[in-house]
């Protein structure tokens, strides 16, 4: 079966909430932790005047901490208030995979929400999607990224201090400030670990392409699956074309060269019980794939943190 790739619509442009902190370590448990009986958090949690001594931080940052559980998928906005996920109760429970939110694979699953699915995330899937150039500065981006909003929603006019302000926040949370700035500024972003993005000179930043050591085969797997189900989906196979460069892809969102993402598709049969094959035959490089459950789809992430 051919393969064609088309990522299903597009999801409104958004460009605030993270009030300009980058993602920290334990702030996806302390939202998390807020969860009372049936995984619900109440809507005040994040408003009442208790929340800056619940949360242990100020107003602001309180409202960054609501953003970002938003944006990585811990919880999802109901009726009711934020109803957590199966997958962070999983991983954030004190008794789950990585209760402190120290192992790589989660930043790694927070990277993968923010760059490949785009909820109110969209200088994070830009930036990992659409920006080749081999160096860039945050000034040199402000107005492509004006574009590709204006293209989004033509009918939202947004300032160039918000894009600007949007990007830092991104830039940072990847390659955070080296020295100067608030006593914030020092504290280690959440994806800072995962080795993306460099600055290489002062206000230049590049991405680090290549072979990713911390990125484990079962969260590659698992986006894999993930990116697939979104953009071909009822489709039994995928190029690696796809994998390697489509738009919301594995091979884009982790920057990943075209040897390591080889490398990783070889791999799947054994991780997934043959779930997923590689095939490379006559010059067609190709993953196929069966009926994968729910519970297998989880058991690649589980095996991420073994």
């Amino acid at each position: 079966m051919k393969s064609t790739v088309k990522l299903n619509g597009r999801l409104p442009a958004h460009f605030s909430g993270h009030e300009t902190f980058p993602l920290r370590q334990m702030w996806l448990k302390k939202a998390f932790n807020q969860a009372v009986d049936g995984g619900l958090i109440p809507k005040r949690t994040f408003a009442d005047e208790t929340a800056i001594a619940e949360f242990g931080v100020g107003k602001n940052m309180v409202a960054s901490i609501r953003h970002w559980a938003l944006a990585c998928g811990v919880m999802r906005e109901t009726d009711e208030g934020f109803r957590v996920g199966s997958l962070a109760s999983e991983i954030l429970s004190d008794d789950g995979l990585d209760p402190y939110a120290e192992n790589p694979s989660t930043a790694w699953l927070a990277h993968w929400q923010l760059a490949g699915h785009c909820f109110r995330s969209t200088t994070w899937h830009w930036l990992f999607n659409h920006v080749t150039a081999p160096t860039f500065t945050r000034q040199e981006l402000e107005e492509p990224l004006a574009r590709y909003a204006r293209e989004l929603d033509p009918k939202h006019r947004l300032s160039a201090s918000t894009i600007s302000r949007d990007l830092e926040t991104c830039l940072r949370s990847y390659a955070p400030r080296a020295a100067g700035g608030s006593p914030e500024d020092f504290a280690d972003p959440l994806l800072g670990e995962l080795g993306l993005l460099q600055e290489v000179h002062k206000g230049q930043y590049a991405f680090r392409r290549g072979p990713k050591a911390s990125l484990h085969d079962g969260i590659f797997a698992y986006a894999l699956i993930d990116f697939w189900n979104r953009a071909a989906e009822g489709q039994s196979s995928l190029a690696f074309e796809a994998v390697a460069y489509a738009e919301g892809s594995p091979g884009r969102v982790f920057k990943l060269d075209e040897e390591s993402i080889a490398q990783r598709l070889m791999a799947l049969s054994d991780l997934t019980g043959r779930k997923l094959e590689w095939t490379d035959s006559a010059g067609l490089r190709q993953v196929h794939r069966k009926d994968l459950s729910k519970e297998a789809i989880k058991n690649m992430i589980r095996r991420a943190y073994e």
